[in-house]
């Protein structure tokens, strides 16, 4: 299997403080990765990281096999890696579709975005409904469906997401992972997922890293993830239950 994402004992800080340390790990092309961890385990930071938003002090990243650290993050759209940051960030005042084309901004084939622009109106048929409504506008699911198809605008070989289930409700949250489910089988598009749901990112990926204290500490499919004991009750909100060490589950609290 050919890797199209790797990182090389990477580490990144924000002044005096490492968000991440020695982060090691390998996407494969055409899979969907995920990284599961707790709220500022770093996993943003790499995210960060690999599209160029934040320079690493350490390490190295390859696309493709080509070193792309630190570069810049408008190169690095043209290679073909494309970032859906955490909280959306659509252009407000601009309709939805001038934000896609806004996505599509480093190509140069009229006929294939029209085309993108099709397809992703057929992922996501509210954002043909309103296409013509300034962005700010939209409720934040819609916003989150525009992110996405603003991102795949730039035709990526891989795409980095963070948090999109972030604020929406579970109905919306299963329509988005339909979606990225789709886009990684029809298209072919690598996904690097970060996502507070880790039950459904377990389920939609295929391997799996955990992040703690800005340091990988487990990696593995994520059928196996699935499961270890350690996932179960500190991401999937379960626990062992009963005396006499039976497998019975129940559950817990659902972790966010």
């Amino acid at each position: 299997m050919t890797s199209i994402l790797k990182l090389a004992n990477v580490e990144s800080s924000y002044g005096p403080i490492r968000a991440i340390r020695g982060v090691s790990l390998q996407v494969v092309k055409g899979q969907i990765a995920t990284v599961l961890g707790s709220n500022g385990a770093g996993k943003t930071t790499i995210l960060k990281t690999i599209s160029g938003i934040l320079d690493p002090t350490k390490g190295s990243v390859l696309f493709k096999g080509e070193d792309i650290t630190a570069r810049d993050p408008a190169l690095i759209v043209q290679r073909g890696l494309s970032h859906v940051p955490e909280g959306r960030e659509v252009f407000p005042l601009l309709s939805v579709h001038d934000n896609l084309l806004m996505g599509a901004y480093t190509r140069r084939d009229r006929d294939g975005v029209a085309r993108d622009i099709e397809t992703v109106y057929g992922y996501f048929p509210i954002l043909r409904e309103r296409r013509a409504q300034d962005a700010g506008l939209l409720s934040g699911g819609q916003q989150q469906m525009l992110a996405i198809s603003r991102a795949l605008m730039a035709a990526p070989e891989l795409m980095l997401l963070d948090e999109p289930s972030l604020g929406l409700s579970p109905r919306l949250t299963r329509e988005i992972f339909e979606i990225v489910i789709r886009i990684n089988r029809e298209r072919g598009t690598t996904l690097l997922l970060v996502e507070q749901n880790a039950n459904m990112a377990l389920n939609v990926a295929d391997q799996g890293y955990v992040l703690e204290n800005g340091r990988i500490v487990m990696e593995d499919t994520c059928e196996r993830l699935r499961e270890k004991d350690d996932i179960k009750e500190f991401y999937l909100g379960m626990k062992e239950a009963g005396a006499r060490g039976d497998r019975r589950w129940k559950k817990k609290k659902t972790w966010r």
